[in-house]
């Protein structure tokens, strides 16, 4: 029999957290030695000879605690925003020195969220609109989500190749927001309301038709499928990965 993957969940006092360690702890093929609060040392991880961690935490802190998984010559899983490009940069460097670590950042841990954003990336290059509504909880602290912008880039960079020009809008002037964030040319817009988890809507137009590509998530469960198999995955995989579609056989 295999030995188990010994994996942390780093924030696991919030609700993905909570659901994470619920999940990892559920898994017979892991095993989860630890579960790290916001004041809790880092050197538990060391202690506990952890092989893979799982970084829910916040934008602020998220960085620092990868890095130090790396020196350490462990794996990360990370569902943590705030993953800029400078950022994505000094990973990839360190990774470098670190050839046999495995680190994958997703925005979104549910698989009909990834789906739903391969679908809409393929269906970009047809159509001569697309706009992007992504609606969350309020107590979210990032708007767009982190899942938005991913989406926003794959559209932009499907439609770039296709040769597709810029959307048609006579817009002139307004309220500043009225149209969303500009992401890689992509109108993006934030809805944050009580009452819900995590949505996202795809609206693709073209002269008389429309297509909406939609994912709802009703509460974090929805995203431990996708937890369980970026910690399974990410040994096997060295280097960075953004996207849990890197992980997925989505080819053809």
């Amino acid at each position: 029999m295999s030995e188990k993957l010994r994996v942390a969940v780093l924030g696991a006092k919030g609700r993905m957290g909570t659901a994470a360690t619920a999940a990892l702890d559920a898994a017979d093929d892991l095993e989860l030695v630890a579960a790290l609060g916001r004041h809790d040392s880092l050197d538990i991880l060391i202690q506990r000879q952890v092989d893979v961690v799982v970084d829910l935490t916040v934008p602020d802190a998220t960085e620092a605690n990868v890095h130090f998984a790396l020196r350490h010559g462990m794996h990360a899983v990370v569902g943590t925003t705030g993953w800029d490009a400078s950022r994505l940069a000094a990973l990839a460097e360190l990774l470098t020195h670190t050839p046999k670590s495995g680190v994958l950042i997703a925005p979104n841990f549910a698989l009909g969220s990834v789906l739903a954003t391969r679908f809409a990336a393929q269906a970009a290059r047809y159509f001569e609109s697309v706009e992007i509504v992504e609606l969350h909880h309020p107590r979210k602290v990032d708007a767009p989500s982190g899942t938005a912008l991913r989406t926003a880039e794959l559209l932009a960079a499907a439609r770039q190749d296709a040769g597709v020009p810029a959307a048609p809008d006579a817009t002139e002037g307004g309220l500043d927001g009225a149209r969303g964030a500009n992401v890689h040319g992509i109108p993006v817009h934030s809805v944050r309301l009580a009452g819900l988890v995590a949505h996202q809507e795809v609206l693709l137009g073209s002269h008389g038709e429309a297509l909406t590509i939609r994912h709802d998530s009703f509460n974090h469960e929805s995203f431990m499928p996708g937890v369980l198999l970026g910690v399974r995955t990410v040994t096997g995989r060295p280097g960075l990965t953004v996207g849990l579609d890197g992980y997925l056989d989505l080819e053809g």
